[in-house]
This record gives C-alpha cells, structure tokens and sequence, in this order.
C-alpha cells in the first residue's frame, strides 16, 4: 500500500511541473522575503512570482508550519 500525501504537500508536485521550481527552491525564497504574515507572503508569490492562490498557499502554510 502506498501512503497518499495529504495537506500543503500535496500540492507539490503540480507546483514543481507548473512553475517549474523545485519546492526547496520556493520555500528558501519565503524565509527570505520582506513580509513575514502569511497573507502577505501568499499575496508577495502571486503578485511577483505568478503562482495561483491555491499553490502559494500550499507553500506557505507548509513552509511556516516549520518554525
């Protein structure tokens, strides 16, 4: 039995095909962005970067659930 990927990680791999960056990559451009609330940082990747609310979503809550 394979185990299913649930959550922001979910998302990932269609992040990776879409936008063509691999996840470390985004997560290391989020800890260094200026704003630091989530909303902000979801608003930052589709206002700069193009990603979809959905996508920058997933990469943000996973990545600030890490501190």
């Amino acid at each position: 039995m394979t185990a299913t990927t649930k959550g922001p990680a979910a998302y990932f791999p269609s992040i990776e095909k879409k936008y063509g960056r691999p996840i470390a990559e985004w997560q290391d451009l989020i800890r260094a962005a200026p704003p630091t609330r989530h909303m902000e940082l979801l608003n930052w990747l589709k206002a700069e970067h193009g990603l979809g609310h959905g996508h920058a979503n997933a990469l943000v809550a996973h990545t600030l659930a890490e501190r």
